[in-house]
């Protein structure tokens, strides 16, 4: 069958199109911006981009459309197709259909850390020598790619809240259907298509009522939106990790002690920093022992697990000054961020560096949380370029600790004219920032360089 696939330089449907080439289909795609390391990954593949959305990609004749959810009505290549009555499906029910209905799917939901937690569960099944097929959000480092398919009956999936396609409203997750579902935690986001959290619990209630009463769900304590969730219906049954109950991680200067029912299950050595990580290292846990993967050898995986690429991902040092790249953009996760940074840093100075770019940030409703999550910080600079709020008010709360300039050239001069040996600056958006790692970088070499003259 040959697919074509509009929005393919997304990571989920780049990994999709590439799932679809490795099963035998022809694959063809396009995007508004053909642009790597997408592009370069589905090229390697021998899929053939094209730039924009013309409607002349309708002589391509392919079988099927797949269709992005970056895809709105007005697109004219959709219209096109639209006008035609041409066969189009929307990506997660064409993986659904395809590949997930004859599989023991692995679904990772929740506000934050799915592509971290996805990345560690496909990482101790394949440490098991089960070797799972998966789909994440990112760069999967111990992979070295963001999605594959495989013969194993395993297949992890990270399971996104965030709406289907135009002409299909529901989450994605409603589309996976798993028999083993991790819920790491609920919060507000995605305020451009949900108007509150209810309705965000309203979508994971109808993920609950797809699971099996034969799985597994594994759910954070810690969340009163997972418990009420769970009061609408729940058929399946549950193990909590945050709780003595269940599943625990008591952090020491090795790494952290693993208890499942306050039994020891071992030893995690690893450095990844932040409550956060341990939390998510106890879902993965969690959810490959519901597969079959004893505790112990899910500890042994995950002490050579290397984090997914931009989170906490050192990306060189200059001049003594460390920079590292984040995709943290929610308050709770800036915040989390830059504790799980000071656990390791300790008094070193913390210079946080903040693009609000998510819809959600752009639409101002998290600006009243921004202040508290990034008081962890000894110096806060944000780009305010393309807000339509107020930023200085926002980070008032602040004082002198924040800087707010709109020009990417002079936020990356001011933060190098301040920056000294020993900092560490934490970089934290969820798009590429204007390539800002870079240039910080190169304008601390310059100024290294300057002030030796």
């Amino acid at each position: 069958m040959h697919i074509h696939i509009l929005g393919i330089c997304g990571t989920f449907m780049g990994g999709i199109a590439a799932i679809a080439r490795d099963s035998g289909h022809k694959v063809t795609g396009c995007d508004a911006a053909v642009y790597p390391p997408m592009s370069t990954q589905l090229r390697n593949l021998g899929i053939d981009l094209i730039e924009g959305y013309d409607p002349s990609q309708i002589g391509l004749s392919p079988d099927l459309f797949v269709i992005g959810n970056v895809v709105s009505r007005g697109n004219p290549l959709m219209e096109a197709i639209l006008d035609r009555n041409l066969p189009y499906v929307s990506g997660p029910q064409w993986l659904a259909e395809n590949i997930l209905w004859k599989k023991w799917v692995i679904g990772v939901a929740g506000t934050h850390g799915k592509t971290t937690t996805t990345s560690m569960l496909a990482w101790i099944l394949e440490h098991a020598g089960l070797d799972p097929g998966f789909l994440i959000g990112g760069v999967a480092q111990n992979f070295g790619a963001s999605a594959r398919i495989s013969d194993s009956p395993f297949f992890v999936i990270e399971a996104d809240e965030y709406d289907t396609a135009f002409f299909d409203k529901r989450s994605k997750f409603v589309h996976y259907h798993p028999k083993t579902a991790i819920l790491n935690n609920l919060e507000f986001d995605h305020a451009d298509i949900f108007p509150d959290l209810a309705a965000i619990e309203t979508q994971f209630h109808h993920l609950v009522r797809t699971i099996p009463s034969n799985g597994l769900i594994v759910a954070n304590a810690a969340e009163s939106s997972l418990k009420r969730v769970f009061e609408r219906g729940c058929w399946t049954p549950v193990e909590w990790f945050g709780s003595k109950e269940g599943w625990q991680a008591e952090a020491n200067d090795r790494g952290a002690e693993i208890f499942f029912r306050s039994k020891s299950e071992g030893m995690l050595e690893w450095d990844l920093l932040g409550e956060h990580n341990r939390s998510n290292a106890l879902a993965a846990i969690a959810a490959a022992r519901h597969c079959g993967v004893p505790p112990g050898v899910s500890i042994e995986a995950l002490s050579g697990f290397v984090s997914v690429k931009r989170r906490m991902e050192l990306r060189g040092v200059s001049s003594g000054v460390s920079v590292y790249d984040d995709f943290a953009h929610h308050p709770t996760a800036i915040e989390t961020t830059i504790a799980g940074l000071r656990e390791r840093v300790g008094k070193a100075r913390i210079i946080a560096v903040l693009e609000p770019r998510s819809n959600t940030m752009k639409m101002g409703v998290m600006k009243d949380a921004l202040a508290a999550s990034l008081s962890g910080s000894d110096r806060v600079f944000c780009h305010s370029g393309g807000l339509g709020w107020d930023v200085h008010a926002a980070l008032a709360p602040l004082e002198e600790k924040a800087v707010v300039i709109s020009d990417l050239d002079d936020l990356v001069r001011a933060i190098a004219s301040e920056a000294k040996p020993g900092d560490q600056i934490l970089v934290m958006s969820n798009g590429s920032f204007g390539g800002i790692h870079e240039r910080l970088l190169e304008a601390l070499g310059h100024s290294d360089s300057s002030q030796s003259r």
